[in-house]
C-alpha cells in the first residue's frame, strides 16, 4: 500500500540549460548548499543558485537562477562534479582528468593542480586526515586493478596511496580507511591502511550497473543479485533485511528512513524500517538521482527535478487515517532521530493515543489497552 512520501518538483527546466540547442545533454550534477552545478556533454559547467519557495498553502516549489556557465575547452563531456566547499573548489573529471575549479568563478585554480589518469572518483565523508582544509579522494585509476587516495588542499594535490585489487574496480564508496568496492564480478570491503579485504557477494558486472553507496559512517547500500538492494557494514555483515528493487536499477539514494531508486520507468520508495515499499513515481528517461545534503535530485537528459520529502507528522497522519497502524508506529518510532527530543515526545504520545483509539474502534482491545498504556 502506498504513502505519499515525496513530491516532485521540477528545478531546472530544459530552456533555461540548453535554449534551442538540442544536442546538449546533462551528464552529472552536484548541489552544495543553494548552489547547483551541472556538467553536460559539451564540456560546460553551468552554475545556478535554487532558490526554495513555499506557498501559504504549504506548497513548496523551485525557482533557478542561473550564475554562469564555462567552457572547458575541451571536446569531451563533463563526467563527474564535487564540491569541496571548505576549500571553495569544485572538483571536476572530464577526459580522466580531475581539475580544481573555484565554486563562484568557475575559473581553474592558478597552480594548475590536477589528478591525472581518473576513471571516476569520490570523496571521503569520513576523511582520516583531520585536516579541515584538506578534502581526501578517491580514484578507480586508468592503470589495471589499481585504487589511488589523494589528499587535495585549495591550490595543490598529494598522492597518499595506490592500492592494487584482485580484479579490476568499476565503482567504489570510501568510509574512513575502508573503501566498498564493486570488482567485475563480486562487492567488496578493502582497508587500504592495513591492505586487509573481505568478500561480500558475487555481482557480475557486465550484466548491470552496480551501485556501491556510503549511508552512513561504516555502512554502505550496494545493488545486490535477483535486484535486491544490500546494506553492508565495513565488518561485512548485513545488520538491516534488504529491500526489493527491480532489475535494472540505475541509481539509489537516501532520505531516511527512506531508499530511493532509480530505474528506466519509475522512481520507488521503500523504508527502511520495514523494508516495504511505499511509494511508485513514474518517471520515464532518468538517468541520475543522487542525494546531497538530505536534498534528493534527479535528473534526465534534459532537465533537473527535486524529490520533497513531505513532512513525516503528515506522512503519520495519513497512515492513521488509513487505520495502517503498525505503519504509522514503525514511521514514528523511525522519526525519532529527526525530530528534537522533546518535541518527538509530545508527537510520540499523541500518536499512540490516536492510534489506541483506531484499535479500540476496530474491537482490538488488548492492543487498544497497551497503547493507551
Amino acid at each position: 500500500m502506498s504513502v505519499k512520501a515525496f513530491k516532485l518538483v521540477s528545478a531546472v527546466e530544459r530552456e533555461m540549460l540548453m535554449g534551442d540547442k538540442n544536442y546538449i545533454n546533462i551528464e552529472c550534477i552536484e548541489c552544495c548548499g543553494k548552489n547547483l552545478y551541472i556538467g553536460t556533454n559539451d564540456c560546460f559547467i553551468y552554475h545556478f543558485l535554487l532558490d526554495e519557495k513555499v506557498s501559504t498553502a504549504g506548497k513548496i516549489s523551485f525557482g533557478a537562477t542561473k550564475q554562469l556557465h564555462k567552457y572547458l575547452g575541451l571536446k569531451k563531456p563533463v563526467s563527474e562534479l564535487k564540491a569541496a566547499s571548505a576549500l571553495t573548489r569544485l572538483l571536476v573529471l572530464c577526459d580522466n582528468t580531475i581539475t580544481l575549479v573555484n565554486m563562484i568563478n568557475l575559473e581553474p585554480v592558478p597552480t594548475g593542480a590536477r589528478i591525472k589518469g581518473a576513471v571516476t572518483f569520490t570523496l571521503n565523508e569520513n576523511p582520516v586526515s583531520g585536516d579541515p582544509f584538506c578534502v581526501e579522494v578517491c580514484i578507480i585509476s586508468v592503470k589495471r586493478r589499481t585504487i589511488q587516495m589523494f589528499m587535495v588542499f585549495e591550490d595543490r594535490v598529494q598522492i597518499v596511496k595506490e592500492v592494487f585489487t584482485p580484479e579490476q574496480p568499476c565503482a567504489v564508496a570510501v568510509d574512513g580507511y575502508y573503501l566498498c568496492l564493486a570488482l567485475t564480478t563480486q562487492y567488496i570491503i578493502l582497508n587500504y591502511n592495513t591492505g586487509v579485504s573481505q568478500d561480500l557477494f558475487p555481482y557480475c558486472s557486465d550484466e548491470r550497473r552496480p551501485i556501491v553507496k556510503r549511508i552512513g559512517r561504516q555502512e554502505f547500500l550496494l545493488a545486490g543479485p535477483g535486484g535486491l538492494g544490500m546494506f553492508a557494514t565495513v565488518d561485512g555483515i548485513s545488520q538491516r533485511a534488504p529491500v526489493h528493487w527491480s532489475e535494472n536499477v540505475i541509481g539509489a539514494a537516501l532520505c531516511f528512513p527512506y531508499v530511493v531508486a532509480l530505474d528506466d520507468e519509475f522512481i520507488t520508495v521503500h523504508s527502511m524500517l520495514d523494508q516495504q515499499q511505499k511509494q511508485t513515481l513514474p518517471f520515464k528517461e532518468g538517468h541520475i538521482l543522487q542525494d546531497f545534503e538530505g536534498k534528493v535530485i534527479v535528473a534526465t537528459n534534459k532537465g533537473v527535478y527535486i524529490l520533497v520529502p513531505l513532512p513525516l507528522e503528515k506522512q503519520i497522519q495519513d497512515l492513521l487515517a488509513s487505520h495502517r497502524v503498525e505503519e504509522a508506529l514503525v514511521l514514528a518510532k523511525g522519526a525519532r532521530r529527526n525530530i528534537p527530543k522533546e518535541k518527538f515526545q509530545v508527537m510520540y504520545k499523541r500518536i499512540l493515543q490516536q492510534a489506541g483509539f483506531i484499535q479500540f474502534a476496530q474491537l482490538q482491545f488488548l492492543e487498544a489497552k497497551e497503547l493507551f498504556r
